[in-house]
């Protein structure tokens, strides 16, 4: 019998390596992509390992869930203090001061009200070792707002960049956010911006924080604070934000659709809404 024609056996040999092989990453379960999906994957997927999380001062964790084949991880956050004053160990202090789980639910609610749910991670409640806390979506990013301004780089699309960090700017002077710190702002791999941790928002406050630095908003977003009213934001948040809470959020809401108002009287329109 003739010898093997080398190219044969190099042929063969690629088959039996590939077979050899374990599955690809791309042969592996998606997770579910649609907000729908992914929030019945964080009610009720197995939750199948934990970790700390070395950022962050309100004690995150982050779990591993598992439902079929599919696993992703979580971040929960189970804390919930709330107190008449405290004493902040930078100096200073605040009256009435909350750190709550709640708040990140209703971050993400009120996030998808306004539009602006593609910058928040799906969020819900759920319980783990017998506390209840808030479960998000864990997002993959290139580094924080923090990192990045430490390495000096770039973004590609600096006017992109630019939209998104005004949407950032009014989204937290909606929720009064007292803690959306550089290192709370999460950068993908393809340059969107997420926002994660809203545990010391939803200040009972009915003013604007820092308004000097809201000088434009997307349009879509303007049209949504517009038509929100407090009835779907009670609906939508439940019990996650007390009566007062609320009643900021929608007076803030007031200011918020004023003071733009204000800015297109001055700058015109195409100079405030893109």
């Amino acid at each position: 019998m003739p010898p093997a024609c080398p190219r044969r056996v190099q042929a063969w040999l690629l088959v039996l390596l590939a077979c050899a092989l374990p599955a690809r990453a791309q042969d592996a379960p998606s997770p579910p992509a649609t907000p729908e999906a992914i929030r019945e994957f964080l009610l009720h997927a197995e939750i199948v390992g934990s970790r700390g999380v070395d950022k962050g001062v309100t004690g995150i964790t982050r779990l591993t869930l598992k439902a079929g084949e599919v696993t992703h991880d979580a971040a929960f956050q189970s804390i919930d203090e709330r107190k008449m004053f405290t004493q902040f160990e930078r100096g200073g202090g605040e009256v009435g001061f909350a750190d709550s789980y709640h708040f990140n639910i209703a971050g993400y609610e009120l996030a998808v009200l306004v539009g602006l749910d593609h910058m928040v991670p799906v969020t819900v409640e759920r319980r783990w070792r017998g506390e209840a806390g808030s479960l998000s979506w864990w997002v993959s990013s290139r580094f924080d707002e923090e990192s990045r301004l430490k390495q000096n780089v770039r973004p590609p699309n600096v006017n992109e960049w630019n939209a998104q960090m005004h949407r950032v700017r009014v989204f937290s002077a909606l929720i009064y956010d007292t803690d959306r710190n550089l290192g709370n702002i999460l950068i993908a791999d393809d340059w969107k911006i997420w926002m994660i941790d809203f545990s010391r928002a939803f200040r009972r406050r009915d003013e604007l924080q820092k308004p000097a630095d809201l000088n434009r908003c997307d349009r879509r977003l303007f049209g949504r604070l517009e038509a929100l009213s407090e009835a779907e934001v009670r609906e939508a948040v439940g019990n996650h934000l007390t009566k007062d809470e609320l009643k900021a959020v929608m007076a803030r809401r007031d200011l918020l659709v004023e003071h733009f108002k204000k800015l297109i009287a001055e700058r015109g329109e195409k100079a405030v809404l893109y």
